[in-house]
């Protein structure tokens, strides 16, 4: 009974290594590691794009050539919450720069989670393209 009310217990302000208020939630999980697991996410997407077949490489490296032209501070791709319509907007622009270039553009579904992807790797710290380099 007695360790049960511990876990109740807020935690004191010298024990939270300089955080000023309560702690969020998501700080108090065990084995919380923030940053670091993020980053250990992002090696890990980008270790598996490697994987992906050589048509689908080839167009994730021109989608994300397309997408440093919105790539900029204040742009919509770092918004909150981007907004669902402009995203399938800006993969639909897509899909015509590559029907453009190529006979055989992908589905726009393919196309659509692939921006979502390098959306995804730039909003938190990826760099763009760097699964490409170990070619």
């Amino acid at each position: 009974m007695e360790f049960h009310s511990k876990l109740l217990q807020p935690l004191s302000e010298d024990r939270t290594r300089g955080w000023n208020g309560p702690l969020p939630f998501y700080m108090t999980y065990p084995d919380y590691r923030g940053a670091e697991n993020e980053a250990r996410l992002l090696q890990d997407l980008e270790y598996l794009q490697q994987m992906y077949p050589g048509d689908v490489r080839r167009y994730q490296k021109r989608i994300a050539e397309i997408l440093d032209k919105t790539d900029y501070e204040g742009s919509m791709i770092y918004d909150e919450y981007p907004d669902r319509y402009s995203l399938q907007a800006l993969a639909k622009s897509m899909r015509k720069v590559l029907e453009n270039e190529e006979q055989n553009a992908p589905a726009e579904d393919m196309i659509q989670v692939l921006l979502f992807n390098e959306v995804y790797k730039r909003r938190h710290g990826g760099r763009r393209g760097s699964f490409l380099t170990w070619f």
